[in-house]
C-alpha cells in the first residue's frame, strides 16, 4: 500500500454487514470508476480491510486522487442498497482517526430486554462499528469511529429513557440504567437527558490527539463564554469537563455542543502519522526535532506530539503526507 500512497485514497463509511465483502467491493470500484463521482481506472481496492467500514481505493493516475478529493460529497448508490451511504474520503495516511475501542455495560437492560436482541439492534442501528462478543456480566467491547460511538450512545440513551418513562406508567420504581451504560478506560461519559439543560456541569470524552489539536489551533472552542473548561488526559482519551461560571442557563450546554461540534469535524480531516527515532541517542532526538521545528513554517497547521521513542504528526491528509515525505527525505 505504501509504494501506492499517492495514488490512495481511505474510505470510511463502507456499510459493512450488509452484503457480502466481495460484492461490496465491486460497487465501490463502480462508484469511484464513475465520472460523475470525479473517479477513474481503479488498479486496486482493498476490502475488507482490518478496520470495519473502511476500504483503500489505489488509482492508475495520481491525478484522479485530487479529483476525487475535491467532490463535495461521496454518495455509495445500488439498487442492492436499502439507502445511499455516505463515505468520507481522505488522502491516504498509515493512521487515521477511525478506530477507538469502548466497552458498554448491557446489564442495566436486563430486566427489560433480552441483551441478545438488543445487541443485535444496536448492530443494525451501528453497521459501520465491530462488536465484540456479549460477556456473561452484560459487558461488551465495541470498536469504531468515534462519532459512530457518540451515534450509539444516543441510541441507547433514548432506550433507557423509554424504557423508564414505561416503568412509570406501569408504577414501577423507576429504574436508571443511564449511569453505568458507558465505561471508557475509567474516564466518566456525560449523563445526558431532558434535564440537562438544568446542569451546572457536562462531561464529554475526546481523542487526546484531536483535544491537543482542537487547543493548539481552534482554542475559542474550549473557552466558551461563562464557563469553565478543563481537560484530564489518560493516554489516548482526554475527558473534558465543562462547568458553570455563574453564567446564564444554557451556556454549559452551549459549550458542550460547540466543543462536540469541532470534534466531529476534526475527526473528519485529521491524520496523524508517527516517525520513529532510527536511534534512541539524545543527539539522535534532538536532530529529528529540530528538523521537525524547521519544516513547521512551511505547515502551519501541523501539530507536533514528541515522544521518548517517535514523533506524532497531526493534521490534514495533505499536510501530514507532505510533512513526513520531507523528513524521511531529508533524514536519509
Amino acid at each position: 500500500m505504501a509504494a501506492g500512497g499517492t495514488r490512495t485514497v481511505v474510505v470510511a463509511g463502507v456499510p459493512a454487514g450488509l452484503l457480502q465483502d466481495e460484492l461490496l467491493a465491486d460497487i465501490l470500484t463502480i462508484h469511484f470508476q464513475m465520472s460523475r463521482n470525479n473517479g477513474g481506472d481503479v488498479e486496486q481496492l482493498a476490502y475488507p480491510t482490518r478496520r470495519r467500514g473502511v476500504a483503500y481505493v489505489t488509482f492508475d493516475d495520481p491525478g484522479v486522487v485530487e479529483r476525487v478529493l475535491k467532490k463535495d460529497q461521496h454518495l455509495l448508490q445500488d439498487k442492492r442498497l436499502p439507502r445511499p451511504y455516505p463515505l468520507t474520503v481522505t488522502r491516504y495516511c498509515h493512521n487515521a482517526f477511525l478506530w477507538v475501542t469502548s466497552t458498554l455495560n448491557m446489564a442495566v437492560f436486563r430486566d427489560h430486554l433480552v441483551l441478545e436482541d438488543l445487541v443485535e439492534e444496536m448492530r443494525k442501528q451501528s453497521p459501520a462499528l465491530s462488536f465484540g462478543p456479549l460477556q456473561r456480566d452484560g459487558q461488551i467491547a465495541v470498536q469504531g469511529s468515534f462519532p459512530a460511538l457518540q451515534v450509539l450512545r444516543e441510541f441507547l440513551l433514548l432506550k433507557a429513557k423509554s424504557l423508564s418513562e414505561e416503568d412509570k406508567r406501569e408504577g414501577k420504581s423507576p429504574q436508571r440504567p443511564r449511569r453505568k451504560l458507558q465505561e471508557h478506560r475509567g474516564a466518566a461519559e456525560a449523563r445526558n437527558s431532558t434535564r440537562d439543560a438544568q446542569r451546572e456541569k457536562q462531561v464529554l470524552v475526546l481523542d487526546t490527539d484531536i483535544y491537543h489539536y482542537m487547543k493548539c489551533f481552534h482554542p475559542k472552542a474550549l473557552q466558551g463564554n461563562g464557563v469553565v473548561i478543563s481537560g484530564v488526559t489518560d493516554g489516548d482519551i482526554t475527558t473534558v469537563c465543562i462547568e458553570s461560571a455563574g453564567s446564564k442557563a444554557g451556556a454549559v450546554l452551549r459549550a458542550k455542543k460547540t466543543i462536540e461540534n469541532y470534534s466531529v469535524e476534526l475527526q473528519k480531516i485529521l491524520r496523524k502519522e508517527r516517525i520513529g527515532f532510527k536511534e534512541q541517542s539524545r543527539a539522535e532526538k534532538q536532530r529529528y526535532r529540530q528538523l521537525c521545528e524547521r519544516l513547521k513554517a512551511r505547515y502551519p497547521r501541523v501539530l507536533l506530539i514528541p515522544y521518548d521513542t517517535h514523533l506524532d504528526v497531526v493534521g490534514t491528509s495533505a499536510d501530514v503526507f507532505g510533512f513526513t515525505e520531507e523528513v524521511k527525505r531529508r533524514s536519509r
